[in-house]
């Protein structure tokens, strides 16, 4: 990006502000006492708060006033009680098996007053409908967004690099992850973003209060240290401080788009990817301007990257395309690298990344076997899926069309698990128990993953970026099958390898929803659809 490049992405920025600086958003709307569940929070018990959250639930009925009246009064007159600025910190080690005497080796686990994540709430539903209405946040911002998440930010992802390799090109892949993001956020720079939303009146100056004048103190045991000033961050375990972070994170996807790379960005982990044909060295120089322009962001935004935990990938033959270990800011060149809890290897085989889950599946099915004596029927059966079938769904959109000799791991551990869950025997046929169980194999889960996520995108309940992907079937001629819902899938012009046919989302998923009954495409309904599509994979499976 060169200077007047930059310059009008900035214009453009300015004229975007100063649009919805026009429509200001000045006060708060009050609590309705006909939605009681606007009291609803999901609050650990904080050392601060007069008694447990959850007695302060049940006595609803009876407090709801009291508590309404609380948030009115907060929104009204632009303020947070001082009293709910306090945190409660409490180290936890991060794994059992590290030293204890090593500070380095503890998690800093927050604690936030109860009744101050009530008033948190009230104001995060009006800051949700003001950024929807703005279409504010950067499109490829994934994290803490309502139907966004890890599995849609990778799914895309990893569409858009096997589509690249189908072209021939070879890609870089880099990971960023920012030290202690949360905690080192300028509150004056995040008041000026929100000024920018529109925010003004009493609502710049509730947030100005809810920033400002907070503290923390430490507890180990019976020990409590002295009250510590913040002068920066969010809090953490807020309710409001993953969407202020978007906020202040959004011109970071415009700079790197800007370089010509893509990006996809879940909270503060960024994966940023280049592709090209030829001219590595061309290709690596843009990289690293555009790391360098992402440094220089942040620390003009008091950010600080983890070289640490930066790592590169490069995808494609490192020999013809002429790339060397070492070009990227110096970061060696890795084999694999895991982005957002998935391994990705420099092929896309998925063979790292599903090693590493049967491995994590088979310990834990071991030791629910060890339980499985002092446990009922019922609860068994949600300790097997909360603890293994969960792990063996995570993401698994990126399994289909995997080779059987990859994905026949993962359905080991599921007929193992099934087995251990009706009580059968290493010999007995597994069809029947899947059967009996209602389990669809790992293959057709796959599937069944990709349509629904088909689904949510078709239906505005999933990211632009996926419904993007998916376009409708236009026919040359009218034919019957035009109005049964059809998607357009790539030709093989534009798909031209098998992997890509059979493994890349945008590929895959038209193809597998237009087999779908016509009668299941027709449903508008999320649930409805879950429970027909699965009964529709459950008849192909079983023959029923």
């Amino acid at each position: 990006m060169d200077k007047g490049e930059m310059q009008e992405s900035l214009m453009a920025n300015s004229l975007l502000s100063s649009h919805l600086a026009a429509s200001s958003w000045s006060i708060f709307y009050s609590l309705n006492p006909q939605r009681p569940h606007q009291l609803d929070v999901d609050s650990a018990f904080c050392l601060l708060d007069p008694c447990p959250s959850w007695l302060i639930k049940a006595s609803r009925e009876g407090l709801g006033d009291g508590l309404r009246g609380v948030v009115n009064a907060s929104l009204h007159e632009g303020a947070f009680p001082d009293p709910l600025k306090e945190a409660v910190i409490k180290p936890l080690l991060k794994k059992p098996s590290l030293d204890a005497a090593t500070m380095a080796n503890y998690r800093p686990v927050s604690n936030l007053p109860f009744l101050g994540k009530v008033i948190e709430r009230a104001v995060a539903e009006q800051l949700q409908a003001r950024l929807e209405e703005a279409d504010h946040l950067d499109p490829f911002q994934s994290g803490f967004r309502p139907h966004h998440g890890t599995e849609t930010a990778l799914v895309a992802l990893v569409d858009d690099l096997r589509r690249a390799r189908d072209k021939g090109e070879s890609c870089f892949l880099v990971l960023l992850d920012l030290s202690a993001a949360f905690d080192t956020i300028d509150h004056n720079i995040l008041l000026d973003r929100l000024q920018g939303l529109g925010a003004g009146g009493t609502v710049i100056q509730w947030f100005r209060s809810f920033l400002l004048g907070r503290v923390q103190k430490v507890v180990v045991g019976d020990e409590c240290s002295d009250p510590w000033a913040l002068t920066c961050g969010v809090p953490q375990g807020s309710v409001l401080s993953p969407m202020l972070f978007n906020i202040y994170m959004k011109l970071l996807g415009e700079i790197i788009r800007g370089f010509g790379l893509g990006v996809h960005q879940y909270a503060d982990d960024t994966q940023l990817y280049l592709s090209f044909k030829s001219e590595p060295v061309k290709a690596v120089k843009v990289l690293c301007e555009c790391l360098e322009a992402v440094g220089g962001w942040m620390a003009a935004n008091r950010l600080r990257l983890n070289p640490d935990k930066t790592e590169v990938l490069f995808l494609g033959d490192r020999t013809r395309a002429g790339v060397e270990d070492s070009l990227v800011l110096n970061v060696p060149l890795k084999d694999h690298l895991r982005s957002l809890g998935v391994i990705l290897d420099s092929q896309l085989s998925m063979e790292a990344q599903v090693k590493s889950v049967s491995r994590a599946a088979v310990y834990q099915l071991h030791l629910v076997r060890r339980l499985r004596p002092y446990l009922p029927a019922d609860c068994l059966t949600r300790v097997v899926h909360a603890l293994v079938i969960s792990s063996l769904d995570y993401c698994n959109a990126l399994y289909v069309g995997l080779p059987l000799k990859v994905t026949r791991k993962l359905q080991l551990i599921q007929n193992a698990a099934a087995r251990l869950v009706t009580g059968g025997g290493r010999r007995d046929h597994i069809t029947p128990v899947l059967k009996d169980l209602h389990w669809l194999p790992v293959c057709f889960r796959a599937q069944f993953k990709v349509l629904v996520l088909t689904f949510k995108a078709l239906n505005g309940l999933g990211p632009v970026y996926l419904k993007e992907r998916l376009h409708p079937h236009h026919s040359a001629r009218t034919l019957r099958s035009s109005t049964e819902g059809l998607l357009a899938v790539p030709s093989l012009r534009e798909a031209k390898l098998q992997g890509t046919r059979q493994r890349a989302f945008s590929v895959v998923a038209p193809a597998l929803w237009n087999t779908l009954p016509a009668d299941v495409k027709a449903i508008n309904n999320y649930l409805t659809f879950r429970r027909h599509l699965k009964a529709a994979l459950f008849r192909e499976v079983f023959n029923v």
